[in-house]
């Protein structure tokens, strides 16, 4: 139960994670009360952060980490016992009642922070680094509070799950958000990848709606969204070693985010000139999917070393762009 005397704070953090986040905002109706107010405390953590980072335009950089160091500054005050504001009141909570380790936090500040840096990704280790640093670590502070109820050692490997989770939601983010992005003067896909299929950042950054209809444009986006999915797969064993009562709300995550993936097929892979959306009758069916989900009993054996995947071009595919096998 909510203790009036944090009622307004946790009202402020569900506000905004309602306005800005559709598929968290429903799965997070299948937790119960207090972990929802948990995760909306965490996701008003992030998003702030984030929306912080999204002003900069290149003549107020100095300006905005200044604004980041004090947003760590609350963040350590409220570690501290010290918080001020809605959302670090409702932090020091989290953190206290949930025992989520600082770590991940941290880590989330210093990777929306790269984005303050002219920061190209050559490779895709390079860019799943950065995917680590501002979704991972969300992956990482959900697990806390989703629980593991097979004790400490085993939530180290269902963090490694959500970790894998986080970075497949953060590279659909950005498959979805190509033109938003460009429009900041962002190009996040690999340069390598790029030129795989004869392109470059720049042709990206100019924001021709014309590249959207190139053979080229379509044949690198169906190898990232073939990445995205084969992190789905290998992250979603994980969902098992949560407790019984996050599970679904994962899930809904999880197939929520993947949905994006086929909104962004069905639309031609254009995310040049617009944004791939999931309808609202296919949210509302994820949520029943989610609501009849049932994780089937982990072997724990087989689950113990976590996810791991292989990337090669899958030469069994008739699309010998698709990359990728699991191991």
């Amino acid at each position: 139960m909510i203790a009036p005397a944090t009622h307004t704070d946790a009202a402020e953090c569900a506000r905004i994670t309602m306005a800005h986040a559709r598929t968290f905002s429903l799965a997070s109706k299948l937790l119960p009360l207090e972990k929802r107010r948990a995760a909306y405390a965490l996701y008003a953590f992030c998003r702030v952060a984030d929306d912080l980072v999204d002003q900069a335009d290149h003549g107020n950089l100095v300006a905005l980490r200044l604004q980041l160091d004090a947003y760590r500054e609350q963040l350590q005050a409220a570690l501290d016992g010290r918080p001020s504001g809605p959302i670090f009141r409702e932090m020091a909570w989290v953190t206290r009642a949930y025992e989520v380790s600082p770590a991940p936090l941290f880590e989330l500040l210093d990777g929306v922070g790269r984005d303050l840096e002219a920061h190209t990704y050559a490779t895709w280790p390079e860019l799943e680094q950065y995917c680590e640093g501002v979704a991972s670590s969300v992956g990482e502070m959900c697990t806390y509070v989703f629980g593991v109820p097979a004790g400490p050692a085993m939530r180290v490997k269902a963090i490694q799950y959500a970790r894998t989770l986080g970075t497949a939601m953060q590279l659909t983010n950005i498959l979805r958000d190509v033109g938003e992005d460009a429009g900041r003067g962002r190009c996040y896909l690999p340069a390598e990848d790029m030129a795989r299929f004869g392109l470059t950042a720049q042709d990206v950054l100019a924001r021709d709606p014309a590249l959207a209809r190139h053979a080229s444009w379509a044949r690198l986006m169906a190898f990232e969204v073939s990445r995205a999915r084969a992190l789905y797969a290998a992250a979603m064993p994980g969902i098992a070693l949560l407790d019984a009562d996050a599970q679904r709300c994962a899930a809904a995550c999880a197939t929520g985010y993947a949905g994006i993936l086929t909104a962004i097929e069905a639309q031609g892979y254009d995310t040049i000139s617009s944004r791939a959306r999931i309808g609202r009758l296919a949210r509302v069916g994820i949520l029943w999917n989610a609501w009849r989900y049932r994780a089937p009993t982990p072997d724990l054996s087989a689950l113990g070393h976590g996810p791991r995947i292989v990337w090669e071009p899958n030469t069994a595919s008739s699309n010998a762009d698709a990359l990728v096998r699991l191991a």
